[in-house]
């Protein structure tokens, strides 16, 4: 074979040399063309990847390696055109293997010519690059599989950042979230979304370089939104680098946890809920038990200072001591009134009241409560329907934030009070949809702040200096309000005032029972003969005292310390006309003795002596015991055996 080189000819043995070369070569088909294509030369690589072998393919036109759409469209003619014409040929395309297979061909024509630049053919090269082009294939389809799975995306933010923080890219998650779109927001730094304080801060920048130091940057923070509104986001910031270190830019990903973060506090503010009511529940049973036997002792106080009031000779300078002993025990039985009512464990009478009289009958304790730089007002309408809860418990309720207003307002002010009618469509976690009555009792005062207010209903909580307030008449109120199937309200503002307002139902005549009226006439209505009554209470102290109050009255008295005892002296005897017991008993309860005397004696007359409401449900109302009030009067006594032996007679 003879090839020209810069005008000169070729030796043999130099020919030979490149023959052996390009024999060598197996990964490239290196052949030659005469000026009109056909194939003058083939070497192994040639064959390998071809297929031809060189007898079959030697002075076959080179066209005959393209596919019939490159053929139609004259490729390889323009091909060689190109090559004489420019010196060179180079392009990529499908060519055709003997056996009819497609390959992926990287193609360069050379023209050759000898010194005078006379065209003696062609020298073609054509590598296989199949492989490489599916695998780029593959990479590309795998990018597209990638882009579609990133923008799919829409609970997270993900983009790219480049090296200096501006945005690169930006997916549909990113546009959901921060309400920005591609166009509006690829090319503007990532500290847009930060907050103005966070940008003073730095935190951009520093967030950067903690993840340009690590490698990566996690952290929650404040993030706004194209429209300003702000959310919680969870961020993390990777650092994207090459194959050899080099910084590339930053993925970014942002997730909005405003929900999640909006629930946690919900469920801390319930666990704190649950922890303060079952605090406030055990205070509520500590409170209720020491009240039961708070009102023991002051009914032995009570019941014995009477006695003793009434058998001392009419000594000047003994009784003013006597009378204030008895001042001091009933102010005692008040307390435990209100440590009742704060425990849900006092029994309300419940009964229509009509709260226009009401006030108005109480104006008078109203404005001796009150000082002299104080005044007070009223705004009633007297069309307001009567409401469901206890007379004695509401006056003292009102009576309560009356002085509670008084002490908010240390430099003169004024009390309001006012009622209107309200309805409700639907109710709340303490209020059932329905007709209620809001009263309400405001002051001038300096207000609460915050914290004051949130706590003002805790028991034992009080903002008067030591030995000014219990803690108990916030809470007490409450408690009246809420065993009336009502709510209790406060609204305060440091400089402004507190209003408190006791929403109550509206009575319902199906609620309220007929009363039973004591009889007026003490000394008419007390029998002429003497009755045996069966007093029974494990208090020592409280059944001595009982038995006294008893003997004075003129009946004689057989005494029981449990209900087993009652009942063994009940079988004992059968003159028996009168059974006083107490109800919280262990063993047996008050009610439990008073069925177990109703199924053997029945008609015996049995008189419950209880501080609080702790019946089992429906029992009082099928065995209809009349009830004394702990701690009870001599007096109080009288009246409820008198009761009793009127409406049997």
């Amino acid at each position: 074979m003879k090839t020209v080189q810069e005008g000169h000819q070729v030796s043999p043995f130099n020919e030979e040399r490149y023959r052996l070369l390009i024999d060598s070569i197996t990964d490239y088909a290196i052949y030659m063309l005469d000026p009109k294509g056909h194939i003058a030369s083939w070497n192994p690589g040639a064959r390998r990847f071809k297929g031809f072998e060189e007898s079959e393919i030697l002075g076959q036109h080179f066209s005959r390696f393209y596919t019939e759409e490159d053929r139609l469209d004259h490729l390889p003619e323009r091909a060689l055109r190109i090559a004489a014409a420019e010196g060179r040929f180079e392009n990529e395309g499908w060519r055709v293997r003997k056996d009819g297979s497609r390959f992926w061909a990287h193609v360069i024509i050379d023209p050759i010519r000898d010194g005078d630049g006379q065209l003696l053919g062609f020298a073609k090269v054509t590598r296989d690059l199949t492989e490489r082009r599916n695998a780029e294939a593959d990479l590309k389809r795998s990018e597209r599989q990638f882009e579609v799975l990133v923008q799919g995306v829409s609970d997270y933010a993900l983009y790219m950042l480049d090296g200096k923080g501006n945005v690169s890219n930006w997916n549909h998650g990113a546009e959901r979230i921060k309400g920005y779109r591609a166009e509006e927001i690829v090319g503007e730094h990532f500290s847009t979304f930060y907050t103005v304080d966070d940008r003073a801060a730095g935190e951009p920048t520093k967030n950067l370089a903690t993840a340009l130091r690590d490698g990566r940057f996690e952290g929650e923070g404040w993030r706004h939104r194209k429209d300003g509104t702000r959310f919680w986001a969870h961020v993390i910031i990777d650092a994207i680098r090459d194959e050899t270190g080099e910084l590339k830019g930053f993925a970014k990903i942002t997730r909005d946890i405003t929900e999640k973060v909006e629930a946690q506090k919900a469920l801390t503010v319930a666990r704190e809920d649950l922890f303060q009511a079952q605090k406030l529940e055990a205070i509520g049973q500590l409170t209720g038990g020491i009240a039961h036997d708070f009102n023991n002792l002051l009914m032995a106080v009570l019941g014995s200072l009477e006695i003793l009031k009434k058998r001392l000779p009419d000594d000047p300078s003994l009784m003013p001591l006597l009378q204030n002993a008895i001042q001091g025990a009933e102010r005692g039985a008040a307390l435990t009134q209100r440590m009742l009512a704060f425990s849900r464990r006092q029994e309300l009478h419940m009964a229509p009241i009509g709260v226009a009289g009401l006030i108005d009958g109480m104006m008078n304790f109203f404005e001796r409560s009150l000082r002299s730089d104080l005044t007070i007002r009223t705004d009633i309408p007297d069309s307001l329907p009567p409401v469901l809860s206890d007379a004695v418990q509401l006056e003292s309720a009102l009576l309560n934030l009356v002085v509670n207003a008084r002490d908010a307002m240390t430099t003169g002010g004024t009390v309001t009070i006012t009622a209107i009618d309200v309805h409700f469509a639907q109710g709340d976690d303490k209020l059932q949809p329905g007709h209620y009555v809001k009263i309400s009792v405001s002051d001038t005062g300096e207000g609460m702040d915050p914290e004051t207010l949130a706590r003002a209903t805790t028991p034992f909580f009080t903002t008067k200096g030591v030995g000014k307030g219990t803690g108990l008449g916030l809470p007490m109120v409450q408690g009246l309000t809420e065993q009336s199937g009502g709510r209790l309200s406060i609204d305060s503002e440091e400089g402004k005032g507190t209003t408190v307002s006791l929403f109550l139902p509206v009575a319902r005549l199906e609620d309220c029972p007929e009363e039973k009226k004591p009889a007026s006439d003490l000394s008419a209505a007390r029998p002429k003969e003497r009755l045996t009554v069966l007093a029974v209470d494990d208090d020592a102290l409280v059944l001595m005292n009982t038995s006294l109050m008893l003997e004075d009255l003129g009946h004689t008295v057989i005494e029981a310390h449990n209900g087993r005892e009652a009942l063994a002296a009940l079988a004992r005897t059968d003159t028996i006309d009168l059974v006083v017991t107490d109800h919280s008993m262990p063993g047996m309860t008050g009610s439990e003795l008073a069925s177990e005397i109703n199924r053997q004696w029945p008609g015996l007359p049995v008189v419950l002596a209880t501080g609080y409401a702790e019946l089992p449900p429906g029992e009082d109302d099928r065995l209809q015991l009349p009830r004394l009030p702990k701690p009870f009067s001599q007096n109080q006594l009288a009246d409820v055996i008198a009761t009793m032996l009127g409406s049997a007679s």
